[in-house]
């Protein structure tokens, strides 16, 4: 059964969603407060499979908590709920290390099909699919090794833990290795949204992969811009190695 954490101090919302998530066959719990649901989910004992994670919450709020949680190495999938789906705290959760988000007020229809979504996505990079195409589950380019199954890369010796948007990013560039792909194709893909959400999602996530992956993140070799496009990811640049 998937067990999933409501971190919402609204008790009305949060026994909602509660309620409504074990009628859809989840074990759902609730913490209101954000220091103790952070304690929670960075316990040796903690096993969720999914964090709903408002972002005003007393104690700390949730972009700090998310902050923590990918310092800890922990890579539980987290779906933001924002209010009014702002374009600054979309941002700044995607920046911190979400997965997800979902602007207050929500359908629960469209909650119940985010959360499958990152579920699926969650699976898919863990036990992998046997058609999508990706074998081994290990990729190598560069100074770089992706494993997709654990979400780490390792780059000259050292391990750096990454979040399911990251590695479902990297997932399908390399799996469209050589080719130019569309931001909106990346948006429907990699987050599940419309292609023309008004986000910069993207264009952030690859900032932040460029960090890791790039001898030179301002001159990337790995994951070029396909100006007017989107972006493509090449394995072996022919440019020679930069020294």
């Amino acid at each position: 059964m998937t067990h999933v954490l409501i971190v919402e101090d609204e008790e009305h919302l949060a026994e909602g969603l509660r309620f409504n998530l074990a009628a859809e066959g989840f074990f759902a719990e609730v913490e209101r407060d954000g220091l103790a649901a952070l304690t929670r989910l960075t316990s040796g004992d903690s096993r969720f499979d999914l964090v709903l994670l408002d972002v005003m919450l007393p104690g700390l709020d949730g972009f700090e908590i998310v902050r923590r949680l990918r310092e800890a190495g922990v890579l539980v999938p987290v779906l933001m709920l924002t209010a009014r789906g702002r374009t600054e705290d979309v941002l700044r959760g995607f920046e911190a290390g979400a997965d997800d988000y979902v602007p207050k007020p929500f359908d629960l229809t469209i909650l119940l099909a985010r959360i499958q979504s990152l579920l699926r996505r969650h699976e898919w990079l863990r036990l992998g699919d046997a058609e999508d195409g990706l074998e081994p589950r290990e990729f190598s380019f560069g100074r770089n090794r992706v494993d997709l199954a654990r979400q780490v890369l390792e780059r000259d010796g050292s391990t750096r833990s990454l979040t399911l948007m990251e590695a479902s990013l990297l997932r399908h560039l390399i799996r469209s290795e050589g080719r130019a792909v569309a931001r909106e194709t990346l948006l429907e893909h990699v987050w599940g949204v419309r292609g023309d959400t008004d986000t910069r999602a993207v264009d952030n996530f690859i900032a932040r992969l460029r960090r890791y992956v790039e001898d030179e993140p301002a001159k990337p070799r790995h994951l070029v811009t396909v100006r007017g496009v989107g972006y493509r990811f090449i394995a072996e640049p022919d440019d020679p190695q930069p020294t």
